[in-house]
């Protein structure tokens, strides 16, 4: 497919027959500047000039070229005779003496047509090598045979044994670097791209392979392990900067299919979110696809051209990524236990896995080493937080136990769930049940209950507990009214968390949840589909997921069963909204004759019990005042009049 770079005694050995090749062609110029000084005289392939030229000679970087374009032996000496002109100091006038113009000093089709073996008019049209690739181009194209013939500047530095990328692709493409190794899974995959692009190479298939799933970096480590082993390199441009223009992408393509060939190299597209110009001038510009192609996109292209060969990133399996950390922490004093538990929790892709312990080996000092395995899991955190900030909003968990006011029987269901979570390595891996089980692994909850009661609260304990980030997404931002948007949208999230490190609560669940309805129409059963897709991804999340809701009754119980914890917030009584009143006041608040038994007789839950003391003690450092029972009436009726609910007597009795 091309030449490869030579080393420095190659390239001289190619200059050094390059120039005998020119020799040889312009002695075909003299012979036919002799024959038209001589009246009459009538071109034979016996004469003495064509019979005295040196014999023909191997040049490896031109006969490249020939094989690759399928230059006629006629355009191959038209190459020659255009590279003459920059190597040869006599050319202009040899030409000159051969056109019988002393003004046409430089190579022309009409001088090529006269003097150089076997030539046909066919070399000359636009659909021709010569022109097609620009491997020779017009001063004037408007003068087809007189104009003057240059060599395209990098198909000379070719000849000459220095390829290069073209610098019309510079700042539009960038070379992408082989990976030292990939795990078992991904170099299947690579075997996979490079045997597409083989299985491509007949004339109805098209030499494109589509790769998918995964994340960016992964996706182009695998297009390069298998450019490697197809004898290429790879470049990757990114679709959105393909032109929309026509004429403009054309003229890229064809660029680019001459670099492939010459280089030769194959190109990785990355596709992700494009607009509708844009995505049709991907399309266009990969119908073109006559050199090896592969399209790197997170979902498969939905186009009516032909495909080429789709294969998937797969995902690693444990012991794959058990091998990536081991690997990546080689050297740093992390145990087997250790590691499995940050394989069972994360699932990095490789070069995420290396950039983490690369930051703890940063983060390491010299001496009073700290725990490696805590720094090892916070790097993970980091890594694996990266995508989810910007589909949902994260808290840092600060809330512990003690935090909580709820009564014995829920606080042990969510230590239960914790231990679930916790314990999923030795449960599924150690003890067999992920084999027998196969299915519903996930581990999923639904904490119901009004407003305010602490259903976030209480997923932060445990995100906390379990060291973990929280994130809260709420789903009546995600659901749409559009067929299919629910489940993008939904998929983006789970996609992202599936790296580990979240904890995931989806707030207002009853957006999707309801009462499975009769299917009427489309949008009926779609909405049913949503929320089928939704427990499906969350049985099959590898960490915890939460829905929250206010109306249990309202949800199916046909999805209940689907979710292995249901857990009940109910409205607290009034003991338990006095210890909320007891936790939310700092004890080194300026207060006085402040009784949380007596604010204990509002009924409101633990959320609004937080927005009142909060407003309370605004009210009172804004009169430089210690805290006390009248701030709190004020704030109390604020925050009511937001409920739009009135103070009765009893709720404020003995206040004042």
């Amino acid at each position: 497919m091309g030449g490869h770079a030579p080393d420095a005694a190659g390239e001289r050995d190619g200059g050094t027959t390059l120039i005998a090749e020119i020799g040889r062609v312009l002695a075909r110029v003299d012979a036919h500047a002799a024959r038209a000084a001589e009246p009459g005289a009538q071109r034979t392939e016996s004469e003495p000039g064509a019979a005295s030229a040196p014999v023909r000679q191997p040049a490896a970087p031109l006969d490249a070229l020939v094989a690759c374009f399928g230059l006629t032996p006629f355009e191959r000496d038209l190459v020659l005779l255009t590279a003459a002109q920059d190597l040869d100091p006599t050319t202009a006038a040899r030409c000159a003496a051969a056109s019988g113009d002393p003004e046409r000093g430089y190579p022309t089709f009409s001088l090529a047509l006269a003097a150089l073996a076997e030539p046909h008019w066919s070399a000359l049209t636009p659909v021709a090598p010569l022109r097609r690739w620009r491997i020779v181009e017009l001063d004037d194209e408007s003068r087809l045979t007189t104009s003057r013939l240059r060599l395209d500047e990098r198909i000379l530095h070719f000849l000459l044994g220095s390829p290069y990328l073209d610098a019309r692709l510079h700042g539009r493409l960038r070379r992408t670097p082989v990976p030292d190794r990939l795990p078992p899974s991904y170099d299947l995959a690579a075997n996979r791209v490079a045997a597409g692009w083989t299985a491509g190479a007949s004339p109805d298939a098209p030499l494109l392979v589509e790769l998918t799933g995964g994340d960016l970096r992964s996706r182009a480590d695998i297009a390069a392990a298998a450019a490697a082993r197809s004898g290429l390199g790879l470049y990757a441009v990114s679709a959105e900067d393909l032109p929309t223009d026509p004429a403009e992408r054309d003229q890229l393509a064809r660029l680019w299919q001459r670099e492939a060939i010459l280089l030769p190299a194959a190109l990785l597209v990355e596709v992700g979110e494009l607009d509708r110009d844009q995505r049709a001038a991907t399309e266009a510009f990969l119908a073109q696809a006559a050199v090896p192609m592969v399209v790197s996109s997170e979902d498969p292209l939905r186009s009516d051209r032909p495909h080429g060969v789709r294969v998937s990133v797969p995902r690693l399996d444990d012991d794959e990524q058990l091998a990536l950390w081991t690997d990546a922490f080689a050297g740093i004093d992390l145990d087997d236990l250790e590691l499995r538990s940050l394989v069972a929790q994360f699932q990095l892709p490789p070069h995420v896995v290396r950039s983490a312990a690369a930051t703890v080996r940063r983060d390491l000092p010299v001496e009073d080493e700290p725990d490696a395995a805590r720094l090892a899991w916070r790097a993970g955190l980091a890594e694996a937080r990266i995508g989810m900030d910007e589909l949902g909003r994260r808290i840092a968990p600060q809330a512990g136990w003690g935090d909580l006011v709820l009564h014995e029987r829920q606080v042990g269901v969510l230590r239960e769930i914790v231990a679930h979570v916790r314990q999923r390595p030795t449960v599924h891996q150690e003890w067999g049940f992920a084999g027998t089980l196969r299915r519903g692994l996930g581990v999923t909850a639904l904490f119901a209950g009004g407003s305010g009661t602490g259903k976030t609260l209480a997923a932060e304990v445990m995100a906390k507990e379990l060291g973990l980030d929280l994130f809260v997404v709420d789903l009546s931002q995600v659901v749409s009214k559009y067929i299919g948007e629910t489940e993008k949208n939904l998929r983006r999230v789970f996609d992202a968390a599936e790296r580990g490190g979240a904890l995931l609560l989806f707030d207002e669940a009853d957006a999707l949840f309801g009462k499975r309805s009769e299917v009427k129409d489309s949008h009926d059963r779609y909405a049913n589909l949503e929320v089928s897709y939704l427990l499906m991804r969350m049985e099959a999340y590898r960490g915890l997921a939460v829905l929250t809701t206010n109306m249990k009754k309202a949800l199916d119980t046909a999805f209940l069963r689907r979710i292995r914890f249901v857990v009940d917030f109910p409205f607290p009584a009034e003991h338990e909204r006095a210890e909320i009143w007891r936790r939310v006041l700092p004890p080194q608040a300026p207060v006085k004759d402040i009784d949380c038994d007596l604010l204990a007789q509002l009924t409101v839950a633990g959320g609004s019990i937080r927005n009142i003391a909060l407003s309370g003690a605004f009210l009172a450092a804004e009169e430089g005042d210690r805290l006390q029972m009248r701030h709190m009436l004020a704030a109390a009726r604020t925050e009511y009049l937001k409920l739009e609910r009135s103070l009765t007597p009893t709720e404020v009795r003995g206040w004042v």
